[in-house]
């Protein structure tokens, strides 16, 4: 690897000495995807990357799941909405630094926008807003808090069909508690079950999630 090649996967020394701050090259990140091939393709597969960076994992990984979104739904306008939004809905984020959080929601934001070719100020581009704002945030992985020192929480998003969509939310280290039960970030839950939602939304149209944009 050249130097000019190394210094692209970084964007200073101070940052990799401080933070360990190292971007994977694409071609590395899709032969690790492959590996998942089957999970990365999926549209409801949920994803997680405790340190997202500006999305380099992320990134393709939406690429394939809407790549999916258009074998399975591409005839119908209808779903293919839908299910494009669900499958950005599954994709989560944790990234310490916050000009990398930003810089990955507006990555996310254009690969989806350009899917559905719609412009920044389309009702669907703002409620894919809404959901990367709080499914991208900007904290730490390890400690499982915001970067303002709260517990981080996650929405569990649903596509209940013909237009709505269902919201719950969990706090990280709840969910990390039942990963290691269940073997998934949002497994299903019996009754009794302690990982209990710490707040459960009315069902919502894309309309309803683009009018929250910055409050939900």
């Amino acid at each position: 690897m050249s130097l000019n090649e190394v210094e692209r996967l970084v964007k200073s020394k101070q940052r990799v000495a401080d933070h360990g701050e190292v971007f994977t090259p694409a071609w590395m990140v899709e032969n690790m995807l492959d590996l998942v091939k089957q999970e990365s393709e999926r549209i409801d597969s949920r994803v997680l990357e405790p340190a997202c960076g500006s999305g380099n994992f992320l990134v393709p990984i939406l690429a394939r799941k809407l790549a999916t979104v258009q074998f399975r739904h591409g005839k119908s306008d209808f779903e293919k909405r839908h299910y494009a939004l669900f499958a950005l809905m599954c994709t989560y984020g944790i990234e310490l630094l916050a000009d990398n959080a930003l810089e990955c929601r507006d990555n996310l934001a254009s690969l989806f926008n350009a899917f559905l070719g719609i412009k920044d100020d389309d009702e669907w581009a703002l409620a894919a807003h809404t959901v990367l704002e709080a499914n991208i945030v900007e904290g730490d992985a390890l400690e499982m808090t915001f970067s303002n020192g709260q517990p981080i929480a996650f929405p569990e998003w649903g596509y209940l069909g013909k237009g709505k969509f269902q919201r719950r939310d969990f706090r990280y280290d709840n969910l990390t508690q039942r990963a290691s039960y269940e073997g998934t970030l949002f497994g299903q839950l019996d009754e009794e079950d302690l990982f209990v939602p710490s707040r459960t939304y009315p069902t919502m149209t894309v309309h309803q999630i683009a009018e929250n944009v910055g409050q939900i």
